[in-house]
């Protein structure tokens, strides 16, 4: 979360900025991240001068909104890197990032987003994206993980994992659940597994340093 909270929030002033975050949430997760800032002050129940005194730029809104997944996305990858079996960790964290993703898509979105003037996003996001490098490079040394394993592959897996709709969020992890195996599957290591189609460049830029 951004530094930007005052430790001297007024409870009135507090409530507004929690519901400012709940409305961004669920228009974020619906609508994606173009969603008007003045869509957000409606769907609050605030004006705009609320809003911006609150957060004064999309970027800082976002950053705000997410912040509790951007720690569980940490969490997760901390949890797969210590697991002393490489294949075992990076399937955990696989199946985690997907289950996480798939309860807010909007999440998904803002996570492959870039924001330069919001640290949080990029730092959480290069965060993982060095430590799941890390662990697929030690499945590849276990021959676990097949050698074709590119980074671009895990901005694949979420954009396929956010195209995943249901009618109920229930429905939609369990969707995503199943997605995930089938995805570990494809990547372990086979003698059986004909090679994989060249990488290619994906239609939305991955954030820095995916494309590795």
């Amino acid at each position: 979360m951004t530094d930007r909270l005052p430790h001297t929030l007024r409870s009135d002033a507090l409530d507004n900025r929690e519901r400012i975050l709940e409305a961004a949430r669920a228009l974020f997760s619906d609508d994606g991240l173009d969603v008007p800032m003045r869509e957000v002050a409606r769907r609050a129940g605030v004006g705009p001068a609320t809003l911006y005194r609150h957060f004064p730029n999309k970027q800082i809104l976002v950053a705000d909104a997410f912040a509790d997944q951007l720690d569980a996305c940490r969490a997760i990858v901390d949890e797969g890197c210590a697991d002393p079996d490489p294949w075992h960790g990076l399937c955990l964290v696989i199946e985690k990032i997907c289950e996480l993703h798939a309860r807010d898509r909007g999440f998904t979105e803002a996570f492959l987003s870039t924001y330069p003037g919001v640290k949080d996003v990029a730092a959480g996001r290069e965060y993982t994206v060095k430590a799941v490098a890390e662990l697929a490079q030690r499945a590849k040394e276990a021959g676990r993980l097949r050698s074709d394993f590119v980074l671009d592959d895990l901005v694949l897996i979420l954009m396929a994992n956010k195209g995943i709709h249901a009618a109920t969020t229930a429905a939609q992890v369990k969707a995503s659940r199943r997605f995930s195996g089938l995805v570990i599957q494809a990547f372990e290591a086979c003698p059986r597994h004909a090679p994989l189609p060249p990488a290619a460049r994906l239609a939305s830029a991955p954030p820095h340093g995916l494309s590795r």
